[in-house]
This record gives C-alpha cells, structure tokens and sequence, in this order.
C-alpha cells in the first residue's frame, strides 16, 4: 500500500515544479561558440558560454521582461511543433527553445524561422547573451585591463542606447566601482556614472 502512495504522490510533486525555458544556441567558429540562457518563472536566470560550465552567471530578470518571454512560449504551444522555416538560407547556427515544467518537457531546434513570435522569443535571449557578454568585458577590464575599461563602457552604452539590454541592474555593482575608483581614467568614471544613473532611473 506504501508503495502505491508513493507512486500516486510522486508525479504530482513533479508537476509542481515551477515553468523554466531554456534557450541554446551552437556556432562554430562565432564567439562565443555556444550559448545557454536558462529562465525560471520567477525571474531567476543563469547564462553559460560552455553545456559543462558549473559556475554560470546568475542573474534577476524583472517580473515585467519574464511575463512577456513565457507569454511568447505559450504563444508558440510550448515548441510543440516545428519553427525550421522552408527557406534556403545560411547556417546561422544551431537555435534550440526547451520548455519544462513538470513531466512536460518540449524543444525545437532550427536555424532560421520565419514565425514572428520566435523571432520576437529568439530576440529576447540575444539581447540576454548580449548584455551578459557585456558583463564578462567589463569585469573583465575592470580587473586587469584599465585603460581598456572606457572602450568596454563604450560598448555597453551603444546597447544601452540601443534597448539592447536585459535586467541592467545587475551591471551596477561594476559600474559603481568605476565611479569610487581613481585609479580608471576621467573619461570612464564619467560614463560610468551615466550609465549608472540611467539605469537606476529606469522603472
């Protein structure tokens, strides 16, 4: 009787678990080569640059950008069917949309679709990619290379100007020690200190 329970208990615990996307993209030759963005309903976010990279970045995405990215999975029935467009086109690189929650799990893999709400949907997780690869050039300057740290700001500011950036605020911190530091050239402080106070006053 236990063991029957225990089997009538456990696939509704599964089906608790809370929705997660997972989005992977595979380029040979591109940099970075290969990308793993991973989004729980609650906003929560990790990004890797290698499938057996343990120490992901972790970061929060608002509940606003979180509401539209599933709003757009469900729109596309959860990758239940394919998004390959028919076109001939050049490789682009292998795109892959997972969705789990639960017992269900469903991914697509395509490299170049023509259904608008994927491009929306792929969009989002390149300008995720985007605003992390941001991150890892900035912390990257900011410890060992100085005098490149305005160039990296730079950078930064065109995607920022750009709307190109996805939950900025986790940019901050960096930021913010640019500005307490001078030992970073004028010129950078400066900027950084823009783009901090332009992402502090974005709601």
């Amino acid at each position: 009787m236990r063991w029957v329970l225990a089997l009538t208990v456990l696939p509704l615990m599964a089906a608790t678990d809370p929705p997660r996307l997972v989005f992977s993209k595979s380029f040979p030759g591109s940099t970075p080569a290969f990308v793993e963005i991973a989004l729980e309903r609650n906003g929560n976010a990790t990004y890797k640059e290698a499938a057996d990279d343990d120490r992901p970045l972790k970061f929060q995405v608002s509940d606003e950008e979180t509401n539209t990215i599933f709003g757009l999975a469900d729109k596309l029935g959860h990758f239940n069917h394919s998004l390959e467009s028919p076109l001939k086109v050049a490789f682009m690189g292998t795109k892959a949309f997972r969705f789990e929650a639960g017992t269900e799990k469903q991914e697509v893999k395509f490299n170049y679709s023509e259904d608008l709400d994927a491009q929306v949907l792929l969009d989002w997780f390149e300008r995720i990619s985007e605003t992390e690869q941001h991150m890892i050039n900035l912390e990257r300057t900011v410890k060992y290379d100085k005098l490149g740290v305005n160039e990296a700001l730079l950078l930064l500011q065109i995607s920022y100007e750009h709307k190109r950036l996805v939950a900025p605020q986790q940019l901050l911190p960096l930021l913010d020690r640019v500005v307490k530091n001078e030992a970073y050239m004028h010129m950078a402080r400066e900027r950084a200190a823009g783009l901090a106070e332009a992402i502090r006053s974005t709601k």
